[in-house]
């Protein structure tokens, strides 16, 4: 892949990190909303490991995509866009992307440590067993538990917001900024 970005896109690293956290977000999400409301059963366990190991994934593209992010200065803004969009929806985009990049680390590292305080290991992909780093202590888990759904929800409203704000700037102000990430024509 190439690491490099023309004025405007991402380059083709950068938009494979975001795509492949953005689909393992939204799956492990709804795995989570939709494994929560089923009675104890083989099923309902297995939907757990499956929300773990998505889970250390996204913890493990999250580092990759800070790292790359960290070491890849990101293309600016057209200067059309840039000119364009008032003080507030800049301090908005900033402001969401930052919250964003937290959470994607709050997330899963919450939802490991509920998994260690309750007493459930993760064995990533049922094969690497990760170790826990929080006690087993049930009440810990307890109090844990809702940091983890919050922080869940939290994400999962950011990723609306984002979403929307990028189908505004494509249906509505056709400016072109989705092409960015790669869909479609990049802006001028």
């Amino acid at each position: 892949m190439s690491s490099t970005s023309s004025s405007s896109r991402y380059g083709a690293t950068a938009i494979a990190l975001h795509w492949l956290l953005a689909v393992g977000i939204v799956g492990a999400f709804g795995v989570g909303v939709y494994m929560t409301g089923l009675p104890f059963s083989p099923a309902r366990l297995k939907l757990y490991n499956w929300h773990k190991w998505a889970g250390v994934t996204i913890l493990a593209l999250s580092a990759a995509r800070l790292l790359w992010r960290l070491a890849n200065r990101p293309p600016a803004l057209p200067a059309s866009i840039d000119k364009a969009m008032p003080g507030w929806q800049r301090s908005a985009f900033h402001g969401t992307h930052h919250l964003m990049y937290l959470l994607f680390f709050a997330v899963p590292l919450t939802g490991w440590a509920y998994s260690s305080a309750a007493g459930f290991p993760i064995v990533w992909f049922g094969v690497l067993p990760l170790p826990d780093f929080m006690p087993v202590d049930k009440a810990l888990a307890e109090s844990i538990k809702p940091l983890h759904e919050l922080s869940a929800f939290g994400l999962a409203g950011l990723v609306v917001l984002h979403v929307a704000a990028a189908l505004k700037h494509q249906f509505i102000d056709r400016d072109r900024l989705l092409g960015r990430m790669g869909l479609g024509p990049a802006p001028r």
